[in-house]
């Protein structure tokens, strides 16, 4: 903070020593640094480059002495102008301070820029009103009117409006449109550590019943109701109040949400180990996922979905997440297929999977320190091979084969779609990934299938990690296999990696492949499990059997190979895969309607 003063009698030194005032004694736990300048003894260049280093400027001049007031509007505030950045609203605040006499908060505007001024009448004898100064530079910085509200048009500015919009909308936890009691309660102890009295709460909603029609709605406030609040609060100098409500939801000074509040920390995640959503996360998702299905019919409609999206800048998801994960009959996306897209980008990018969970208020709903409590960082993947188990839910199946080959027809069958309906995706908005769940041993599990672009010789460690391998051939084409072939032998026949061979289009009439040996051959040569036949082209949805199985294989890298050949085995995974998945699904029906 520097002081800029007009010349006064020489009672005391034109210049005081730079002064700190201690956090502990201010009301907002601040240390405030107090510059002091003097016409006598410094130029307007020393004045320049203490205003480029203030965050607030008092203006001290004699209330009896025109000279003084004249040169504060003619020379002072222009000079101060002028050294501003007028490229942020965030700019300096000007107190002016006058002798002997205390005039509260009568605004001012300067005369280049919108530098909304406070004046006070004080007195340096007396020592009148010389805290409430500070007190008052202190909260021109730390509460600022500029981001806020136009005093001109008097009412609030579209970025703040824009905030306090998504907070509504976050903190309206059934998505009614209005906030109710437990809601209000919820927002006021979130932002404030404390719950309103009943009748404190009533007397809130007679304000705003008084003074916005259809602020109040069946007696919860509505967000034009919350908008009017927070108006009524700056106006009445209450700056402090709508800030620590913007705070507490993530907003920095500009009115952006704080990078410290998307990005929370670099997780930093260990070769072989990889990042899931934990239990909470998910039932926090499936709250959000239930507060917008308003028609309850387990799958969001474009405008609900829509809806979700509302508190984000922009829309996360494009087109192609509709070709990654479950959808109903009308391209929608399922409550399962929500939680799959969820698992995927967890597991891809969890740095944009924390910035999502911001944009929801996952800390806030959640009561957590940050969205980072919603990530599991699964142990190393040596770990549970040494221990034959994991704990792990989701995995992940590069797929591999020639153009060609069926391997997009693969990934789509995996969301139960047949060829017929595969024909009618675009082709701009085909996704190289799919995710949905299998069941293994009575445990769901999610199964991310990666389609490798078939450029042999550019073959990345991304697209060589993963927990197993699936390489898919067209048995119809003589030339197919010979990919798998070459991609097996150079870069999984030495790893510990589990892979499984894809005999695809099985409908059609198979081909002898021109290839040393037989697939056959081949996958008994190196302990594989036999060539598994595929096809997409069915009346109904494809069988999700060997999906089961690529699952299982996943799970159990130390499968022996004759526990692969058994008949038995792979008969208890798919029972219990179909059991399970019936079960599951039925109980969240049943959830739903008890809701």
């Amino acid at each position: 903070m520097s002081l800029v003063s007009e010349e006064f009698p020489q009672v005391v030194p034109y210049r005081a020593e730079e002064i700190t005032i201690p956090a502990d004694v201010t009301p907002e736990r601040v240390p405030t640094h107090i510059v002091d300048y003097s016409e006598a003894e410094q130029t307007d260049e020393q004045l320049s480059s203490e205003i480029s280093k203030a965050n607030v400027i008092c203006i001290v001049y004699a209330v009896n002495n025109k000279k003084s007031i004249e040169k504060v509007t003619s020379h002072w505030i222009p000079l101060i102008n002028d050294n501003t950045d007028k490229d942020k609203y965030r700019t300096k605040p000007q107190i002016l301070q006058r002798n002997r006499k205390l005039l509260l908060e009568q605004p001012l505007y300067s005369v280049h820029v919108d530098l909304p001024a406070f004046t006070l009448y004080c007195s340096a004898k007396n020592l009148k009103n010389i805290s409430e100064l500070f007190y008052y530079a202190q909260k021109a910085v730390l509460h600022p009117t500029g981001p806020l509200y136009c005093p001109e048009e008097k009412r609030m500015k579209p970025t703040c409006i824009k905030a306090l919009t998504r907070i509504f909308k976050v903190s309206d936890l059934d998505n009614d449109g209005i906030l109710n009691d437990n809601e209000l309660n919820f927002f006021q102890r979130t932002c404030f550590n404390a719950p309103l009295a009943s009748q404190a709460l009533e007397d809130v909603k007679n304000v705003v019943r008084k003074n916005v029609i259809d602020g109040v709605c069946d007696n919860g406030l509505t967000l034009k109701g919350f908008l009017f609040l927070h108006t009524l609060f700056i106006q009445r100098g209450r700056h402090e109040t709508t800030w620590t409500v913007l705070r507490r939801f993530g907003y920095d000074d500009d009115l952006e949400l704080h990078q410290d509040y998307l990005f929370p920390l670099t997780l930093k995640i260990p070769p072989d180990c990889t990042t899931e959503l934990n239990h909470n996360a998910y039932l926090f998702l499936q709250s959000v996922f239930d507060k917008h299905d308003k028609d309850r019919d387990c799958a969001l409609s474009p405008e609900e979905l829509k809806d979700l999206f509302d508190v984000f800048p922009y829309m996360p998801w494009g087109p192609d997440v509709n070709n990654t994960v479950c959808t109903n009959d009308e391209g929608w996306i399922t409550y399962q297929g929500y939680l799959s897209q969820w698992t995927l980008t967890t597991y891809l990018d969890v740095q944009r999977c924390l910035e999502y969970l911001g944009y929801l208020g996952y800390s806030i709903i959640s009561e957590q320190e940050s969205q980072a409590a919603a990530i599991t960082v699964t142990r190393d993947k040596k770990i549970d091979l040494q221990k034959k188990q994991t704990q792990r839910s989701v995995f992940r199946c590069n797929i591999f084969g020639d153009s060609g080959s069926g391997k997009s027809g693969f990934l789509q069958a995996f969301l139960g779609r047949n060829l017929m309906r595969q024909n009618t995706v675009s082709e701009e908005h085909m996704s190289y990934y799919a995710i949905s769940t299998a069941y293994v041993y009575g445990q769901e599990k999610y199964l991310l299938l990666h389609e490798v672009f078939p450029d042999f010789d550019v073959l990345s460690d991304t697209d060589l990690a993963c927990d197993i391998v699936c390489l898919v051939y067209d048995a119809s084409n003589p030339h197919s296999f010979e990919y798998c072939a070459r991609v097996f032998k150079q870069y999984f026949m030495d790893t510990k990696t589990p892979c499984m061979m894809i005999a695809a289009k099985s409908d059609l009439q198979e081909t002898k492949q021109l290839y040393a040996l037989t697939p056959l051959e081949f996958c008994r040569k190196h302990k594989m499990p036999p060539p598994q036949a595929f096809t997409c082209n069915t009346a109904d949805a494809p069988c999700k059997d060997i999906y089961t199985k690529l699952t299982t294989m996943a799970m159990h890298p130390h499968v022996t190979q004759a526990d692969l050949k058994s008949s038995t085995f792979w008969l208890r995974v798919s029972v219990g895969a179909t059991v399970f998945a019936v079960l599951g699904f039925a109980m969240y029906r049943v959830l739903l309607k008890q809701r």
